[in-house]
């Protein structure tokens, strides 16, 4: 009986944590010599932060050309290897 228990714990989280990745924010600045976007962002809840404006990585190179400053978007910031990074991105 503590198995089915178990199973729904872990269920549970993996859908909270899918939704609680993506965040809202506003593309302040696109630098394709860096591969970075500057986005001024609300909470980062999967990584603990409050809002405010930084730089990102991207996990994909085309995620800069698909973005220009003044767009709002919805994206996952992730951080491998201890770098911030977006991995996803999708305008709103």
């Amino acid at each position: 009986m503590a198995a089915a228990p178990a199973l729904h714990a872990q269920n549970a989280p993996a859908t909270t944590d899918a939704s609680a990745a993506m965040s809202s924010g506003e593309i302040k600045k696109v630098d394709k010599s860096t591969g970075k976007l500057t986005i001024k962002h609300g909470p980062l809840v999967n990584l603990g932060m409050d809002g405010m404006t930084m730089n990102f990585k991207v996990s994909d190179p085309a995620m800069l050309d698909a973005v220009k400053p003044g767009d709002k978007v919805n994206f996952i910031a992730e951080e491998p290897n201890g770098q911030l990074t977006v991995t996803k991105i999708v305008k709103q």
